[in-house]
C-alpha cells in the first residue's frame, strides 16, 4: 500500500467547496473519482483543509492510500487528462504511511484580494472582491498585525456543521504572520498560521473592512479578539477573493 501526496491547484468557482457533497460538484469528490478511473479503486483523499465554495487554491495538499503501481509522474499526467481544466495536479509525491495531509500539516498561508478600481475587468470578476468605496487603507494595514500571535479565535469562527458537537474543541490559533499591501489595483492580505477556522479568514477580512470604513479602529481588535463572540466582528467576505496559497510541513 502506498501513500500518496498530491499537490493541487483549482479554481473554485464551480465548486461547491473541498469537501464531498451528494449532487454537488466539489473538488475532492472530483479527484476521487478520477483517481477511481485509473486505479479502479474507491479513495477519498484528505485534503490540508476545507476550502469553501468559490475559494481557489494555488497549493492544496492531499493524501490518498493505493494498490496501484502507477508512477508518480504517470499519476501526474493520468489525473490531468481526466480532471475538468479548473482542476490541476501539479506534482504526485510517494509519503511516509504516516503521512497527513491536515494532521501533518504546520503551518498554512491564505491570500485575500481585494480590487479597489472603480471598474473591475471581467476576467478578474470570478477572482477578487470588486470593493471601489472608500477605505483607510493605512489603517487597515495598521491593523493587521494585531492578529499575530496564540489567540482565541471564536470571534472570527462561523459555526461549522462538520464539527462533532461531543468532542471538546478549542478554537486557539497561532498566526505567524498577517499583512495587507497595496499592489498596484489591489489591495492584499496574507495571513500564514497553524490552522484556521471556519471562514476564519473571510471573516477577518470582513473586520478589516470595518477598520477602513472608520467603524472600528486598529486597537479595537486585541478587544474583538477578547470578546470571543462572534458578532463583536464583522461580516463574512465573500468567498472568490480567497486563495490557499501554500502548505508547509
Amino acid at each position: 500500500m502506498r501513500n500518496l501526496k498530491l499537490t493541487l491547484a483549482y479554481d473554485g468557482s464551480d465548486f461547491a467547496g473541498w469537501q464531498v457533497q451528494p449532487d454537488a460538484a466539489t473538488i475532492q469528490g472530483t479527484i476521487a473519482s478520477a483517481i477511481a478511473q485509473i486505479t479502479g479503486e474507491t479513495v477519498l483523499p484528505q485534503g490540508s483543509g476545507r476550502t469553501d465554495a468559490g475559494v481557489h487554491a494555488l497549493a492544496q495538499v492531499a493524501t490518498f492510500a493505493t494498490e496501484s503501481s502507477v508512477p508518480t509522474a504517470n499519476f501526474v499526467k493520468a489525473l490531468n487528462d481526466i480532471l475538468p481544466s479548473s482542476v490541476r495536479v501539479l506534482k504526485v509525491e510517494e509519503a511516509a504511511s504516516d503521512f497527513h495531509a491536515r494532521k501533518s500539516a504546520r503551518n498554512k498561508t491564505y491570500r485575500y484580494r481585494i480590487f479597489r478600481a472603480a471598474i473591475c475587468p471581467p476576467f478578474l470578476a470570478r477572482y477578487v472582491w470588486h470593493y471601489p468605496y472608500p477605505l483607510d487603507e493605512p489603517a487597515i494595514i495598521q491593523a493587521a498585525p494585531f492578529l499575530e500571535g496564540e489567540h482565541d479565535f471564536t470571534s472570527f469562527a462561523a459555526v461549522d456543521p462538520e464539527r462533532g458537537r461531543d468532542l471538546p474543541v478549542s478554537n486557539v490559533r497561532q498566526i505567524f504572520s498577517s499583512h495587507w499591501e497595496r499592489q498596484q489595483d489591489e489591495l492584499v492580505y496574507t495571513v500564514s498560521g497553524s490552522g484556521f477556522l471556519h471562514h476564519m479568514v473571510r471573516n477577518l477580512v470582513g473586520t478589516f473592512i470595518l477598520v477602513g470604513k472608520g467603524t472600528l479602529q486598529p486597537e479595537d481588535i486585541p478587544r474583538i479578539l477578547q470578546a470571543r463572540n462572534r458578532s463583536a466582528a464583522g461580516a463574512t467576505a465573500p468567498a472568490n477573493g480567497l486563495y490557499l496559497v501554500n502548505v508547509d510541513y
